[in-house]
């Protein structure tokens, strides 16, 4: 499974929640390649699924099943509670 985590520009945040998801996974004891792009630039065959603020997901084309929203990016426990609801439907 690959993860990307998306930002407005594919720098400082989206490297962040990269490092962030990287440890939510940890914690849930799953694995996963994990990786960070900008908006304009991911793709929907880039990865299995994409995580990204909710200040730029209204802009995002991808669709609803690839994708988490997240309010709070630097929240570890926020992606662990996100990514625990995807993998357990």
């Amino acid at each position: 499974m690959k993860i990307m985590a998306v930002c407005g520009h594919g720098l400082g945040s989206s490297f962040m929640m990269e490092m962030n998801i990287k440890k939510a996974l940890k914690a849930l004891g799953k694995e996963a390649e994990v990786d960070h792009q900008d908006l304009a630039s991911v793709s929907v065959n880039d990865a299995d699924l994409f995580i990204m603020g909710a200040d730029i997901a209204s802009s995002s084309n991808l669709p609803a099943e690839k994708l988490i929203v997240v309010k709070n990016i630097v929240s570890i426990k926020e992606f662990e509670e996100k990514l625990s609801e995807y993998f357990n439907k």
